[in-house]
């Protein structure tokens, strides 16, 4: 047999020292027959193949049908995928696939590689992160195929690209990209794809793994890529001109680019009426400021600026800490605190018994905090009331994100009152202003001010009034559809 060699001059793996080495693996199976005159060798890894297409489809040719090469073969078989090559790095990698391995010889080349894989995937269910009580209740799965699919069957045009590429030294991850053709920026797409094809680690097993590693700014607690479990948001998203990222293995899907607006925007939303979609959108960005704030204006408050509060609500505040040995600072670290290991808690164990041990944690240790002094009941409120805020973030990153801000802004306040709220803010803002997303300004359309993108930012103008796609997204095609048709209202002939 001729030895090859790679490109680097170095000396290439012959079929026989692959086949040699991959049979020290007890799940490689090897089987041959002999006893005809059409001699053959087969190989595959038991785990990896659908013996019903195994047995069915292929073994069944080979006993009852006469042939004597591997092109005969090819045309004998019922089987959609086969390729016949003497190349080890396509076998390695197709073996490895779910491919059969049918070689003439037991040592001989070419070989024929026919795709037998079995897929292991569950089915479609709801969404368990973004669930919604109005609009589909189709989830994504961890299967690259299904994902695709169920994207494809919202999109049925010939416009959507897909493009697929392998990283991972060791895990061979597969990721699709995805874009609709004369709608996305061709800029956007090939950011994405110069990213991902940099990309250099060995192990890649969730799309989660990928934003950290492709954003702009790893540095930031903020995400910079949206995630979502949702096919029909993904099918939306890429009607806007914008770019997926589909990762096999992965139930979520990554869009981009993406804004801060849009972490705070339920696909709910657009299932709603206009008045009542904006209504929802206010009160979540109240409700996130509310809890990133509420607690340090608590701090800050009593610790320096208490003339502020009424008179009638002060002596409250006074007889509620009337007894309480902590300094404020120390009281709300200790309820924020207590909060954080409730949710870890209920978070890391089992589904029924972390119900029961948020709900009667948080009851025992309250109660129990403020009978035994350490905390105040104003405080045990106000902190409820901002974790109650921090859940109506509808992207779980983002809500993670909110958790944390809480922190330096109670820190600065203890410092330097409400002057070191605002400039703990004014830190967070400029922080804001210089994040990107895919090379696209994360704070669009607040900054830089575009009027025609605040109509679906922190309100939802009527769909007759969203005609036009985003700015930042470049799109090819800004316009969706001609606004004054869309406003006609049509009588019916009597």
């Amino acid at each position: 047999m001729n030895e090859r060699k790679n490109y680097d001059g170095s000396r290439q793996q012959t079929i026989v020292e692959l086949l040699s080495v991959l049979r020290t693996s007890s799940d490689f199976m090897q089987y041959s027959n002999t006893a005809k005159e059409t001699r053959y060798w087969m190989f595959y890894f038991r785990p990896l193949v659908d013996t019903q297409i195994l047995h069915q489809s292929i073994l069944t040719e080979l006993t009852s049908q006469s042939w004597s090469s591997l092109e005969q073969l090819k045309e004998l078989i019922p089987v959609e995928d086969m390729i016949i090559t003497n190349d080890t790095g396509v076998i390695k990698e197709k073996l490895f696939e779910g491919y059969v391995l049918i070689s003439l010889s037991e040592y001989g080349e070419p070989v024929i590689l026919i795709r037998s894989s079995l897929e292991q995937t569950r089915t479609v269910t709801q969404p368990e992160v973004e669930f919604s009580v109005i609009g589909p209740k189709e989830a994504f799965v961890e299967s690259l195929d299904t994902n695709i699919n169920l994207i494809r069957k919202r999109l049925p045009i010939e416009e959507l690209r897909v493009r697929e590429l392998t990283i991972g030294d060791l895990s061979k991850t597969q990721v699709a990209v995805l874009y609709i053709d004369g709608l996305a920026d061709k800029e956007n797409f090939h950011t994405v794809w110069q990213r991902l094809s940099d990309l250099e680690f060995d192990q890649v097993s969730d799309s989660s793994l990928i934003t950290q590693m492709i954003s702009d700014n790893y540095r930031s607690p903020f995400p910079q890529l949206l995630d979502t479990e949702r096919p029909d948001r993904v099918v939306s998203i890429l009607s806007e001109g914008k770019i997926a990222i589909v990762v096999n293995g992965s139930p979520h899907v990554l869009i981009g680019p993406t804004t801060l607006v849009e972490f705070f925007s339920a696909f709910e939303d657009y299932f709603l009426n206009w008045i009542l979609a904006s209504f929802f959108r206010l009160v979540r960005l109240f409700a996130v400021a509310f809890s990133i704030l509420i607690t340090p204006i608590y701090v800050a408050t009593l610790n320096y600026h208490y003339e502020l509060i009424p008179r009638d609500l002060l002596n409250t505040l006074v007889t509620s800490r009337r007894e309480i040995p902590l300094p404020p600072i120390l009281e709300a670290l200790f309820l924020e605190l207590t909060i954080e290991l409730l949710r870890e808690a209920g978070a890391r164990l089992p589904t029924k018994v972390g119900q029961t041990i948020g709900i009667v944690g948080g009851i025992v240790i309250g109660t129990a905090s403020v009978e035994a002094g350490l905390t105040s009941n104003i405080l045990l409120i106000i902190v409820a009331l901002a974790a109650l805020g921090s859940f109506t973030t509808p992207v779980y990153n983002m809500g993670n994100t909110i958790r944390l801000l809480r922190f330096p802004f109670l820190a600065f306040a203890e410092f330097l009152g409400l002057l070191g709220i605002v400039l703990c803010f004014c830190f967070l803002a400029t922080h804001l202003l210089r994040l990107t997303s895919l090379g696209r300004p994360f704070l669009e359309p607040l900054y830089p001010p575009r009027l025609r993108d605040m109509k679906d930012s922190l309100i939802r103008f009527p769909y007759a009034s969203l005609n036009k796609r985003p700015i930042f997204a470049r799109t090819k095609q800004p316009v969706r559809f001609d606004e004054s048709k869309a406003k006609q209202k049509k009588d019916i002939d009597e």
